[in-house]
């Protein structure tokens, strides 16, 4: 018999659903400054470029917003855990997220991003507008804050990168250059000692001692274009280096710093990565995305059930 119910408040970029939209999430993301007829036909091609017209993001995150809603009930009988999706730059936003939860009478609730990794500038941010909107309408909710080093994300990735190796037939692994990678943020969070970079090269670090990598680095992408500078250097810029200093002829991504399929990794690593590979004569591959993964959903719901049993113990 189910004894309670709990809100979980499951956070995420978000994207347009279709290309007429493009304009508004763009403008959403500038903070109400629209984009540049020129900026808007550059994002628009590229979101057409990689699906189409199709949104493969936004499936992806509502089949695990629901993957996520059933591993809790399977897990947890005794317990009735409802998701709400919150999106930062599009409809249901974080603060209609939590507006539904109060709308529907739920009084506890946990917030967790759909990023493994912490930062003030990316979580952080999520976790300032659930909570302002929550203490607005008087719901109890607290937040997992990352879950960088969980056992079962650490074997969903390490499972994706031995299975990616497979594709350099007649390579030495060792030969094979794997480079980590997540979304590079402004180069100012380094003077926040904000852990994110700690975080990211500690999952890179793990995978490789379980995999018995001994050939990786770690790289960033798909920086903004603003005045300020990025965390760097990119992964162009470090394909291009390892290529013209080390002759390296065999490179395999692995985007930690993404759980779904979507623009930074269907184009930016499938398409512009690939397109430098190719002039380059490299062998360039890349791990498999999270997106509905058992593994990655039981991960979620660990750190979800812990956070809220952590809270009701201390209450």
């Amino acid at each position: 018999m189910v004894s309670q119910r709990i809100g979980v408040l499951v956070m995420s970029y978000g994207t347009p659903e279709s290309l007429d939209q493009v304009e508004a999430y763009y403008t959403h993301i500038r903070r109400g400054h629209p984009p540049t007829p020129e900026q808007l036909h550059e994002l628009t091609a590229r979101y057409e470029a990689i699906v189409g017209g199709f949104f493969p993001l936004r499936e992806n995150t509502n089949k695990q917003v629901k993957g996520l809603e059933n591993t809790l009930r399977q897990e947890h009988p005794d317990l009735e855990f409802v998701c709400y999706q919150g999106l930062k730059h599009a409809q249901p936003y974080v603060e209609d997220g939590v507006e539904q939860m109060v709308k529907d009478g739920i009084t506890e609730a946990v917030g967790i991003v759909l990023a493994p990794h912490y930062s003030t500038m990316s979580v952080g941010g999520y976790v300032k507008r659930a909570k302002d909107k929550a203490e607005a309408l008087g719901l109890k909710i607290d937040f997992v804050l990352d879950y960088h080093l969980h056992p079962k994300l650490v074997d969903a990735l390490s499972n994706r990168v031995d299975k990616a190796l497979e594709k350099f037939a007649g390579v030495n692994r060792n030969d094979v250059r794997v480079i980590f990678t997540a979304h590079s943020l402004p180069e100012k969070i380094l003077e926040m000692k904000d852990p994110y970079p700690d975080q990211l090269l500690a999952t890179s670090k793990v995978i490789a001692e379980r995999v018995g990598l001994t050939n990786w680095q770690f790289g960033w992408q798909s920086a903004g274009q603003t005045a300020m500078p990025w965390l760097g250097p990119d992964i162009l810029d470090v394909i291009r280096k390892i290529n013209q200093e080390e002759n390296v002829k065999n490179v395999l991504l692995c985007p930690i710093g993404f759980v779904s399929d979507h623009l930074e990794v269907l184009y930016d690593i499938d398409i512009e990565a690939q397109a430098l590979a190719k002039e380059l004569g490299l062998h360039l591959e890349r791990t498999e995305s999270l997106n509905t993964d058992p593994l990655y959903l039981e991960t979620l719901s660990d750190v979800v059930y812990k956070k809220w049993k952590e809270v009701t113990s201390l209450s």
